[in-house]
């Protein structure tokens, strides 16, 4: 694949940039900024408006992680049924490529990645859905990510995908050996040694 995975449709919705993906599900959003002399204002979350985007359902759950490197690797990690974890993330210092992975056994998209960039320059959120396990490549030193969650986390249904799994043809910005990882996300299992963990069926 491509380092940056085009949109398959982009459209404006109430002044917000709606892109769309050929996994379903994947949405990516870009507010506005309403600017002056100050800095700038930006609605970036609502409830309401975001199930208008497409993008319908609550967060009960913010983390924040910090990056202090450039090519620092976080993931590939998914939760397990019935824990399973959609993601609303965004930048809001530095830049990353953000990657996700559809795992749902009976997707027309099963083992598909895709990956988009997110920076605090371009503004863009990228929502994951539960049955995608999703990671990021910091692209910039000093890094920082917000995640909104669907579910709590839940140790017992932390999972991993790994991220240098040929199968998946990432093209990471940086050599695999050279990333810098936890030891955890070295020795996640490859796609072919994952259960199917989301089922048979096609997803809705």
């Amino acid at each position: 694949m491509a380092e940056e995975t085009l949109p398959a449709t982009t459209r404006l919705v109430e002044g917000v940039t709606v892109e769309t993906f050929a996994a379903p599900g994947l949405v990516a959003v870009t507010p506005p900024k309403h600017g002056d002399a100050r800095g700038f204002l930006s609605e970036t979350y609502g409830l309401e408006r975001f199930a208008r985007l497409g993008i319908n359902t609550p967060f009960v759950q913010d983390n924040h992680t910090f990056s202090a490197a450039k090519g620092t690797i976080r993931g590939l990690h998914f939760q397990i049924p019935p824990h399973a974890q959609g993601k609303l993330v965004r930048v809001v210092r530095g830049a990353i490529l953000d990657v996700v992975v559809d795992i749902r056994h009976g997707s027309p998209t099963f083992g598909m990645a895709t990956a988009v960039t997110l920076s605090a320059d371009n503004w863009r959120q990228f929502y994951v859905p539960p049955g995608f396990a999703h990671g990021f490549c910091t692209l910039t030193d000093n890094a920082e990510v917000l995640y909104r969650m669907t579910t709590y986390y839940a140790p017992e249904a932390d999972r991993g995908l790994a991220f240098d799994d040929p199968a998946l043809g990432i093209a990471w910005p940086v050599e695999p050996e050279k990333a810098i990882l936890s030891d955890k996300d070295r020795n996640h299992p490859r796609l072919g040694d994952l259960p199917a963990y989301f089922g048979d069926e096609p997803p809705r």
